[in-house]
């Protein structure tokens, strides 16, 4: 199969070396977001709610720059600084991703890169 870079100046640049997505068939890979202005690079003013909602919004634009959107997520993971976060994280995303919420782990790491409280990464399949 091929694969295709997709990108968006909506979204973050990298900030290293990986890609915003990768469509390959009809999946699609989106790499972790954090919280980062794009028009900036850098990072949202608040706490975690803030933070939570850029993550959000920022995946929503690469999903959107392959032609897709929040139904079309399969899977996604996210990574909190604390746990403790949890339930409002949860509450923000469930504001995202609507009835039929894609397959999900929530694990809780050390640190995230600049410092982010929250990382969410996806797999949406497109024309599904």
């Amino acid at each position: 199969m091929n694969k295709k870079v997709i990108t968006t100046p909506a979204a973050p640049a990298a900030i290293g070396p990986y890609s915003q997505a990768i469509q390959t068939g009809d999946l699609l890979f989106c790499s972790g977001q954090i919280p980062l202005d794009p028009a900036t690079g850098e990072m949202v003013d608040g706490g975690i709610e803030e933070q939570t909602r850029q993550v959000l919004g920022n995946l929503g634009e690469v999903l959107k720059a392959a032609g897709a959107n929040y139904d079309d997520l399969v899977k996604t993971t996210i990574y909190l600084t604390d746990l403790a976060h949890f339930p409002l994280v949860n509450d923000i995303y469930a504001g995202y991703v609507g009835a039929c919420a894609p397959a999900r782990a929530t694990v809780e790491v050390s640190a995230l890169p600049k410092g982010a409280l929250v990382e969410i990464d996806g797999i949406a399949r497109l024309n599904g």
